[in-house]
C-alpha cells in the first residue's frame, strides 16, 4: 500500500530565485537575478570572525543572541531612529531575516487568522502564513508600484491579525515615506492588528531620503515586529544573519517559537558583528555606494528599449520590457538568459494574481561595476 503524504504547500514549488540562478549557471549568463553582491566583504570583518573562532567562541550562543551584539543593535537604533529597546527583552538575533519573518508569523498567526500582504511580495510571506493555518489576503501596489492605504483599509476584516509591510521594497524598489507610515499608524490605531515590518534594506535608500522605520512611530512600535538583516548591510548574505526588534510582550511569544526552530545563531559571527558595529561608519556609507551602482545601471540603459521604474531604495531595479516583447515575464526571463546571457527575475511569482498585461522583470545591481557594464552592454543590444 502506497503511503499518502499530505502536501501543506501544494501551490509552492522551487523558488524563482533558485530557478533563475540555476539557469544563469547553465547558460553562462550574467546573474542579475538573485539578490546577492558579487564583491567581497570588508576584510576587517573577516578577520574579526577568524579571531573569534581562534578565541574559542565556537559553542552555542545564548538563545536570544550574544548580549554584546544586542547592546550594539540597541545603540545603533537609538542613534539612527531615536528610539529605545531593551536588549534583554526586546531584541533577538536570528538566522537571517527569513527565519525572523517565519518565526514572527508562527508566534502570532493561528488557524483562520487573516494576514494582509502587499503584492508584489517577497515570496516567503504567504507560505509561512499558510503553514500556520492563516489566510493570506493580497493587496497590490499600483502599476507604478505606489502604496495605497485605501486599498489596505478595504482589505481589513474582523479576522485580520497581521499586516506585513516591506520598505525599502523587494522587488519593487519603492519606499514607504513618513506620510505612508503615519497613515498606517492611524489605520491600525485602536485595533488588535499587529504589524510585521520587513526593513532589511534599511541602509539602502536614495536621492536622499530617510528610512521611515516603523520604530519611529509609537502607534506602530507598540504592535510591530521589525526585521533587519546583517547580510544585506555588510554584503554577507551567505552568513544568514539577522535580528528582530519587538515590544517585550511580543518578543516573549517570538522567542518561544525561535527556541524550537533555530535556538541560537552562529556564535563567532555574532562576536565579530558586535565588535564591528562599535564603529558606526560601517553602515553609514552603504546608501551612497549603492546609489552610485543604481545610477550607473540606469544611465547605462538610457536610450535603450527598456523603461525603468523609479528605484527609491533596495538594490533592485524593475524594468518594463513591453517595447521589446509581448511574452509573459517568465518566458521572457528565460529567453533573456538563454539568448542574451543576462539573468533577471520575472515579477509574476511575487503576486497572488498577476496584473493583466504587466511586462516587468527585476534586475539586481549589487554587483561589481565591471559586471554591471557587461550586463548593460548586452541589454542595450536588445
Amino acid at each position: 500500500m502506497a503511503i499518502t503524504v499530505p502536501d501543506k504547500l501544494p501551490r509552492v514549488g522551487t523558488t524563482i530565485f533558485t530557478v533563475m540562478s540555476q539557469l544563469a549557471q547553465k547558460t553562462g549568463a550574467i546573474n542579475l537575478s538573485q539578490g546577492f553582491p558579487d564583491f567581497p566583504i570588508d576584510p576587517s570583518l573577516t578577520e574579526l570572525v577568524v579571531s573569534a573562532m581562534k578565541a574559542g567562541h565556537n559553542q552555542y550562543a545564548p538563545m536570544a543572541g550574544l548580549p554584546a551584539l544586542r547592546e550594539a543593535i540597541v545603540n545603533k537604533v537609538a542613534h539612527l531612529y531615536g528610539t529605545g529597546y531593551d536588549p534583554d527583552t526586546e531584541v533577538t538575533i536570528t538566522a537571517g531575516a527569513t527565519q525572523a519573518i517565519f518565526t514572527a508569523i508562527g508566534a502570532v498567526v493561528s488557524v483562520g487568522d487573516e494576514v494582509i500582504i502587499i503584492d508584489p511580495a517577497y515570496d516567503c510571506y504567504a507560505p509561512a502564513v499558510a503553514l500556520f493555518g492563516g489566510v493570506p489576503v493580497h493587496v497590490a501596489l499600483s502599476k507604478e508600484m505606489v502604496f495605497s492605504i485605501t486599498d489596505v483599509a478595504k482589505a481589513i476584516t474582523p479576522r485580520t491579525r497581521l499586516l506585513i509591510i516591506n520598505t525599502p521594497h523587494n522587488p519593487a524598489g519603492a519606499i514607504l515615506r513618513e506620510a505612508d507610515m503615519r497613515m498606517i499608524a492611524e489605520l491600525l490605531k485602536g485595533t488588535n492588528i499587529l504589524l510585521l515590518s520587513d526593513e532589511v534594506y534599511e541602509h539602502i535608500v536614495f536621492d536622499p531620503a530617510d528610512h521611515a522605520s516603523a520604530m519611529r512611530y509609537p502607534e506602530l512600535r507598540e504592535r510591530a515586529f521589525v526585521v533587519f538583516s546583517f547580510g544585506k548591510v555588510f554584503h554577507a548574505t551567505g552568513w544568514k544573519g539577522g535580528y528582530v526588534l519587538a515590544p517585550a510582550a511580543l518578543m516573549n511569544g517570538f522567542r518561544k517559537v525561535h527556541q524550537f526552530n533555530v535556538f541560537s545563531v552562529n556564535t563567532p559571527i555574532q562576536h565579530a558583528l558586535a565588535a564591528y558595529m562599535q564603529n558606526s561608519s560601517v553602515y553609514e556609507n552603504v546608501s551612497e555606494m549603492y546609489q552610485k551602482k543604481r545610477d550607473r545601471f540606469v544611465d547605462g540603459l538610457k536610450g535603450s528599449r527598456w523603461r525603468l521604474l523609479p528605484c527609491e531604495g533596495s538594490y533592485f531595479q524593475v524594468a518594463d520590457y513591453s517595447a521589446i516583447s509581448d511574452s509573459l515575464d517568465l518566458d521572457f526571463a528565460v529567453t533573456l538568459a538563454e539568448e542574451h546571457r543576462v539573468a533577471a527575475i520575472p515579477l509574476s511569482p511575487f503576486y497572488a494574481t498577476k496584473p493583466e498585461g504587466q511586462r516587468l522583470i527585476r534586475f539586481c545591481f549589487a554587483k561589481e561595476d565591471s559586471t554591471l557594464d557587461k550586463a548593460i552592454e548586452r541589454l542595450c543590444r536588445i
